[in-house]
């Protein structure tokens, strides 16, 4: 008889676990391995490494490390890619993991949860910033590169009773980077962002390390956070004061640390709030690709009045005009028909709208005029006898939209060039 193995992990597990990762596709990791290569040979594959997990002999690869641009500054983060085999690992894992911690979870975490989304920890925001005065805005310094790994494989050996499960979170902690020059890197803490299994780890720490925390310590407290973005409400400046100093010490005690300039405490001035508040006091903050601050709004009987509430924030509009600049419309896709152009950008602007039409609809549909301006350019290119007219180009761009409203997302929306614009 076959020996058993050490470790009861099925094959349909890790046949779901494949089927979850192929869904999100993904880049090759250090192996160039893509999914296509992989999915060559899929049935050999699978089987050498549910052979691999369930005997213990599975030591993931290191990752393979890139910097992807941060917003239109400038800046970089880097993304850890684990080669597929490791991803469809990982998966396995959190399949298990997930169910063992996800009811322990508070109602207010919103990241990486089923159910929940960033738009819903935006939506309960706006709500409660029309009720409490002040927020505090958190930012915590490289949060998924200092993780701390004690911490974090004790929270999941109290969760798990699943030895192999905690085997390979500590072999994932452990593995290398490899950067673009071949190097490999030791890292001694943090988990890298971009990994299968590194947004449940980094719940979990938080869960203990905030969460919980708040909920034990200061029970009438209200926050979201997604992930390691959180914002916290209070009652009066001296209680948001008060907190942060307390929160600043609790974290200090989980090895992360919040950033001293992008942490800031902010009034939710609007209409009624105004008398008693000093004048260089912050007012608006960024969360989840919204700014909150005060706005002009209507209320139910139509009349215009100051309001505290959430719209596209600047980083998220200049990264989408980036991005249509980049389409090149005028230069690259100038060979293509209109009705093409518009599969190729509704796309965009259909996920766009989605999540940042929600609210205060009129900012996000002002970032879109560059998409309208973009394509009168486009039409000039396009169309020897309009290169020279712009006005002409808008007009005939306008009998388009006439006869075809629906063919540009941004048309139905209203971003329609004005002939005397």
């Amino acid at each position: 008889m076959p020996k058993a193995k050490p470790f009861a992990i099925s094959k349909e597990l890790v046949w779901q676990a494949y089927k979850k990762v192929k869904s999100n596709r993904g880049a090759a990791g250090v192996d160039r391995v893509s999914l296509a290569d992989f999915e060559a040979d899929l049935e050999n594959n699978l089987f050498k490494l549910w052979n691999r997990m369930s005997s213990g002999s599975y030591f993931p690869p290191a990752v393979r490390l890139v910097e992807i641009p941060k917003g239109t500054s400038g800046q970089t983060r880097p993304l850890g890619i684990p080669t597929v085999a490791d991803r469809i690992a990982q998966m396995v894992v959190k399949q298990v993991l997930e169910p063992q911690v996800e009811p322990i979870f508070d109602e207010d975490s919103y990241g990486y949860r089923p159910g929940k989304s960033a738009l819903d920890a935006v939506g309960v925001t706006r709500q409660r910033c029309w009720k409490k005065d002040w927020v505090i805005d958190l930012d915590i310094k490289g949060f998924f590169d200092n993780l701390d790994w004690d911490l974090v494989l004790k929270a999941v050996a109290h969760h798990s009773e699943d030895r192999w499960v905690l085997l390979y979170v500590e072999r994932w902690l452990r593995a290398p980077v490899e950067h673009a020059d071949g190097q490999q890197e030791e890292r001694t803490k943090g988990s890298p962002q971009g990994s299968v299994i590194s947004p449940l780890l980094s719940n979990l720490l938080m869960h203990y390390a905030f969460d919980s925390w708040l909920r034990r310590n200061y029970p009438s407290v209200q926050f979201a956070r997604y992930a390691d973005d959180a914002v916290i409400h209070a009652e009066s400046y001296e209680e948001a004061a008060t907190l942060l100093e307390a929160l600043r010490s609790r974290l200090l005690e989980c090895g992360l640390e919040l950033h001293p300039e992008k942490t800031k405490i902010v009034y939710c001035k609007d209409e009624d709030r105004d008398a008693g508040v000093e004048v260089d006091v912050k007012t608006s903050f960024d969360f989840l690709g919204y700014t909150f601050r005060g706005r002009m709004a209507k209320n139910r009987w139509g009349k215009l009045y100051f309001s505290f509430l959430p719209a596209i924030s600047l980083k998220a509009s200049k990264r989408i005009r980036s991005t249509i600049r980049d389409w090149g419309l005028s230069r690259r896709l100038q060979r293509l028909s209109i009705d093409q152009i518009a599969d190729y950008v509704n796309r965009f602007v259909r996920g766009w709208l989605n999540y940042y039409g929600r609210f205060y609809r009129s900012a996000f549909i002002r970032v879109l005029w560059s998409l309208a301006f973009q394509l009168v350019n486009w039409c000039r290119r396009k169309y020897r006898h309009l290169r020279q007219h712009r006005r002409q180009a808008i007009a005939w761009l306008r009998q388009v939209c006439h006869r075809q409203r629906d063919l540009f997302v941004h048309w139905e929306l209203g971003a329609v060039p004005m002939v005397g614009q």
